[in-house]
């Protein structure tokens, strides 16, 4: 496939072998529960003998990015959201096309840049697995405080991995005295998240919901790649 291939199309159950007996190569098919498979790259990681699936979902085909909001809205409908707030960059995309799926008129996004009126109480450090050297400030507008206060808040991301965003975006609601009643995502990455959310509160885990997962992947001596 051509790196622009990916994310453009959903195939249907059992189009691709879910464990190959050489392991998989040049991507891996990701499923949805009800069996159809997307094909994600496989992105090597420095050791050079494990490697991840990877979604970008703002690079996602309209219909693939539509069955994506589509799926995570189906799957969070029974805690009854009534605002989805979105973390930047990419749970955006999410976030949005979630809300709308959920019949909601809008949704909340956090941000990484600070606009003048915005207030350092309202903001907390960040990093993510893909950025590690960054350190980011999150903030929440201070204008968004009466839509999401005293509601039924739906926290979405586009990839759950290491759980450093939503972590960080779990202390940056608590201080504004919110606790979101789930935790959407389009894909969890591998279980390495579990740690650090049932660290900052035991019942975090119970609250993740994703529509794709993704295993760690290890090189097979045919040179593929195998879930771990």
């Amino acid at each position: 496939m051509q790196p622009h291939d990916f994310w453009q199309e959903i195939h249907p159950p059992g189009t691709f072998a879910s464990d190959p007996a050489e392991g998989h190569r040049g991507f891996y098919p990701a499923a949805f529960e009800d069996g159809r498979q997307l094909r994600l790259p496989i992105r090597e990681l420095a050791d050079g003998e494990h490697a991840l699936a990877s979604l970008i979902i703002n690079q996602a085909g309209f219909a693939v990015e539509g069955a994506l909001c589509g799926a995570l809205a189906d799957k969070v409908r029974p805690f009854e959201p009534e605002v989805v707030i979105g973390l930047p960059t990419l749970g955006l995309t999410l976030a949005s096309g979630t809300a709308k799926k959920l019949g909601h008129g809008r949704y909340v996004p956090l941000g990484t840049s600070r606009k003048f009126w915005y207030r350092e109480e309202l903001s907390v450090p960040m990093t993510s697995i893909t950025s590690p050297e960054q350190v980011k400030r999150l903030y929440l507008d201070p204008r968004m405080l009466p839509v999401i206060e005293n509601r039924r808040v739906l926290l979405v991301d586009d990839v759950i991995s290491s759980g450093r965003s939503i972590v960080a975006a779990l202390k940056l609601l608590d201080s504004c005295g919110v606790q979101p009643v789930a935790i959407g995502a389009a894909m969890l990455q591998t279980e390495a998240w579990r740690e650090p959310l049932g660290a900052f509160g035991a019942q975090w885990p119970d609250r993740v919901v994703g529509v794709l997962r993704t295993p760690r992947l290890t090189r097979t001596a045919a040179g593929g790649w195998a879930a771990e």
